[in-house]
């Protein structure tokens, strides 16, 4: 994310553990509220494109790379890289900014880091708008790299399938995390363009086959994503579930009807436990800039 006419202030954020988040105060000084875009993956970094969901005349927004990704530094890091300290960087931003509370609004693994901080700091978040619903249980991960998506999309399904010698095609995640994570350069980088093309194909609500050149892939976003879910991000299975009751502040969810990483009745059953929530299907997938996500997210905002 490069700054703007709108942009306030950047920071280049010591949080520890030699980590240092880019941060970037955008927007209105004088809004009432203070938002925090959360971006997802784990890994993938705000984005300019993703100030389009909100008005830099009505909102004051900080926007900030987590950690071991985008303009934050030691880049691609996995040391001191888990969801305790994920959780904890948040607070070190509110704090640098003299925020109080806040609004807090994200996708994907955005939405299960606001949840999560919301559980642990309920005092500091005034509300959450939340988008593609992820709590990180395995059943939502299987949906993805275990095969569920295959029955919407088996040509995606197959290409990620064939990625791998034919005697580990019935697991082929599990052929090639060790690979991901392995020493062997050329090794990690074709797993991790393999699970780049499965997810990022099952995207958008207008599926369209990526054009990613293998040459300049860049493995960070993968490699960061893939050691937070095969560690099922850090969190007992079910925690955000089973501790959704705690969450008494308004929260806002939007969800594609047809969203195939995050799989639909997650949000379902989130909204269903929760005290004060209010649950809007779209006309769309997964991706944020799907236009009835992108409107439904605006307009709640």
């Amino acid at each position: 994310m490069k700054p703007d006419q709108f942009t306030l202030k950047e920071t280049m954020l010591p949080v520890g553990n030699g980590h240092r988040l880019y941060v970037q105060l955008w927007g209105d000084p004088n809004a009432e509220q203070t938002l925090i875009w959360l971006h997802g993956g784990p890994g993938s970094g705000s984005r300019d494109e993703q100030k389009d969901l909100f008005d830099p005349k009505r909102h004051r927004v900080i926007f900030y790379d987590q950690r071991g990704c985008g303009r934050s530094r030691p880049y691609g890091s996995l040391r001191a890289n888990k969801t305790d300290d994920q959780v904890a960087d948040l607070s070190k931003i509110l704090d640098a900014f003299s925020v109080d509370s806040c609004t807090l609004v994200g996708g994907s693994w955005g939405s299960l880091l606001a949840l999560v901080y919301a559980i642990r700091n309920p005092k500091r978040v005034k509300r959450m708008v939340l988008r593609g619903i992820f709590t990180g249980r395995q059943s939502e991960v299987d949906f993805v790299d275990g095969g569920g998506c295959r029955e919407f999309f088996p040509e995606v399904w197959e290409q990620f399938v064939t990625s791998v010698p034919s005697a580990h095609r019935m697991d082929p995640a599990g052929y090639l995390l060790p690979r991901l994570f392995g020493k062997y350069a050329e090794q990690a980088k074709r797993a991790a363009f393999a699970f780049n093309m499965l997810e990022g194909s099952l995207t958008k609500l207008d599926y369209q086959p990526l054009d990613v050149d293998f040459d300049t892939f860049d493995l960070v976003n993968t490699i960061i994503e893939q050691w937070y879910v095969s560690q099922g991000c850090f969190l007992p299975d079910s925690y955000i579930l089973d501790n959704a009751a705690l969450l008494t502040m308004p929260i806002d969810i939007v969800q594609g009807r047809y969203d195939m990483v995050c799989p639909p009745i997650t949000a379902y059953e989130l909204h269903q436990r929760l005290p004060n929530s209010r649950l809007t299907w779209t006309l769309a997938g997964h991706s944020w800039a799907d236009r009835a996500n992108l409107d439904a997210v605006k307009n709640l905002l």
